[in-house]
């Protein structure tokens, strides 16, 4: 498949998600990289997503009871959250961790990790 790196749409999608600063849905993305190959279409986003993630490029953030969202696997590596507007749907990263998080584990339980998603209302949509 290495072909396909050569192509425009596989060069929008990619700039799209490496110029977003954030996760970005299936949707968000295709929209991104549209602006620069309009006849792209959301099954070969679909498509490159799932060769990024296969590579080792991209992985996938949860979202409870929505569409996962794909981030930059260097930016997934370190340690941090996400912050959901339950208005425009979008996920923005967050910096820092709580952190002493033991003291919630029920005694006898061992923490090996955690996430953490706040959600609320972003700048633009307060």
């Amino acid at each position: 498949m290495a072909q396909q790196r050569t192509t425009r749409q596989f060069k929008a999608i990619k700039d799209a998600i490496d110029t977003a600063g954030r996760p970005l849905s299936i949707d968000e993305i295709h929209e991104l990289a549209s602006k620069d190959v309009p006849s792209l279409g959301q099954r070969t986003v679909y498509r490159v997503v799932r060769q990024l993630q296969e590579e080792g490029e991209l992985t996938s953030v949860p979202v409870s009871g929505g569409a996962d969202r794909y981030e930059l696997t260097c930016v997934a590596l370190e340690h941090h959250h996400h912050f959901h507007c339950t208005s425009c749907d979008r996920i923005f990263d967050i910096e820092g961790c709580p952190g002493e998080l033991k003291g919630m584990v029920p005694k006898g339980f061992k923490l090996e990790a955690h996430e953490l998603t706040l959600s609320g209302l972003c700048d633009r949509c307060a």
